[in-house]
């Protein structure tokens, strides 16, 4: 989470210094019209910079994974620059109607408008004669970006539409990408605030029509053919087992793929539950938790053909620490039933201690992951709520009296998540030793 932040906060910090440097006199203007034309060129850089890397991230670009600790984290900091690029956005508008509606109410006088001088240089001319233009698509784009980002920050707005109507969010972004490339102020093009933004622009504008052509993740598909599903009804969860017939690059335990069962639906993430062993198996134990995966035992059938994109995720349990400490909460354990299967055949000697916090828990499940357990050498902690409480920090360091040579990985509901990490962060615990996936990915 450092680094979302981290890069959240240092673009927008990044683009108002370029900005300032551009228009060093934006702090010291009185004068109204003349602070609201320098806040609505802000506004805009701001806004359409971080909507350009936004759009970056949507395209799912790997190279940044380390660095930002997974697709998953990518996603938050994608949804957080969109955040940012809506308010931006409707700061932008605002700063345009706001003063036109206060001197049509006749509360505040116009100043004189001075006709801007012809430049001499071509493509600022046709920038000139496209300035019209560029307004009316702007301000449309804008209305389109309110209502797309607004329903994508609705939780409860159905993915399946919310998957439909995001394809438009690469188009919206052009349109604005045209906007305010046509009325950035000219002077700013010679100052480093134009090259960067530009570029900024540009990788946002090939990451759209990347997204526009179905290039999203290419390199990393592959076609599979379910081999065997098994129902858990008593605990809702589908097992989908695939063989896959298209080249695969092999993925490490604890990584997760795009599954798409159903293309209207679109492509679903899952964690893989079986390390990779070179014979093109994948299996994925699938949560019944909304209208798409609840329809999957219906829908799903033995030799249906899916399309898996992938692999994604730095949850691999890569610590820097001697021992290791795993937390799976519910369906949450299915990063280490691949971890455990794969110490089973390459044992890394590390001591670990893994605890299985669950309100409703499954006998065959229960046994199946004592056995695996037993086969990795892992110590299996199983704690069913209803019967033992809720797991905590403090549970899990009596158990583990070496807690402090231990790095934690978690994965499980997001609130249990937030309250185990406050609590070992408050014994000493570094961030870094901390290592949990972000089940929400929009």
């Amino acid at each position: 989470m450092k680094h979302i932040k981290l890069g959240l906060a240092g673009l927008v910090l990044l683009l108002s210094a370029l900005w300032l440097a551009a228009d060093p006199l934006a702090l010291t203007r009185y004068e109204w019209f003349a602070l609201r034309t320098s806040l609505i060129y802000y506004t805009g850089i701001v806004g359409i910079g971080v909507m350009s890397v936004a759009m970056v991230l949507a395209f799912r670009p790997v190279v940044f994974e380390p660095w930002l600790g997974g697709l998953d984290k990518m996603y938050r900091l994608h949804k957080w620059l969109g955040i940012t690029g809506l308010l931006m956005a409707i700061a932008h508008w605002l700063w345009m109607q706001v003063p036109k509606w206060l001197v049509e109410a006749g509360w505040i006088v116009r100043p004189a408008r001075h006709r801007a001088p012809e430049e001499t240089v071509a493509l600022f001319r046709f920038f000139q004669s496209q300035r019209g233009l560029a307004e009316g698509v702007g301000e449309w784009a804008f209305y389109a970006v309110v209502v797309l980002l607004g329903l994508a920050l609705v939780k409860q707005f159905p993915y399946r539409y919310f998957f439909q109507i995001h394809r438009l969010m690469p188009i919206a972004f052009l349109a604005l990408v045209f906007h305010a490339a046509v009325l950035m102020k000219f002077s700013y093009w010679s100052q480093p605030v134009g090259p960067v933004l530009g570029l900024m622009m540009l990788a946002g504008s090939l990451a759209a029509m990347g997204i526009l052509i179905g290039k999203v993740g290419w390199r990393r598909r592959a076609v599979g053919l379910i081999d065997d599903i098994t129902h858990y009804k008593d605990v809702r969860v589908l097992q989908v087992t695939l063989q896959l017939k298209g080249r695969w690059r092999g993925h490490a335990a604890g990584q997760f793929a795009f599954v798409t069962f159903d293309g209207r639906e679109g492509a679903h993430p899952f964690t893989i539950s079986s390390p990779w062993t070179g014979d093109g198996r994948l299996v994925f134990l699938i949560k019944e938790l909304g209208d798409y995966t609840r329809a999957l035992p219906k829908s799903a059938r033995v030799g249906d053909v899916v399309q898996v994109e992938g692999p994604y995720g730095q949850f691999t349990f890569a610590g820097r620490k001697p021992q290791q400490i795993w937390v799976g909460g519910g369906i949450g354990i299915t990063p280490f039933i691949a971890r455990l299967q794969a110490l089973a055949h390459a044992p890394d000697g590390k001591p670990v201690d893994l605890f299985y916090a669950t309100r409703v828990p499954c006998d065959d499940a229960i046994t199946g992951l004592q056995t695996e357990a037993k086969k990795a050498g892992v110590r299996l902690h199983v704690v069913v709520e209803g019967r033992d409480g809720r797991l905590t920090a403090d549970r899990i360091c009596l158990a583990v009296p070496a807690w402090k040579s231990c790095d934690v990985w978690f994965c499980g509901p997001s609130g249990f998540g937030k309250a185990l990490r406050a609590d070992f962060l408050a014994r000493g615990v570094e961030p870094a030793d901390f290592h949990h996936e972000l089940f929400e990915m929009r």
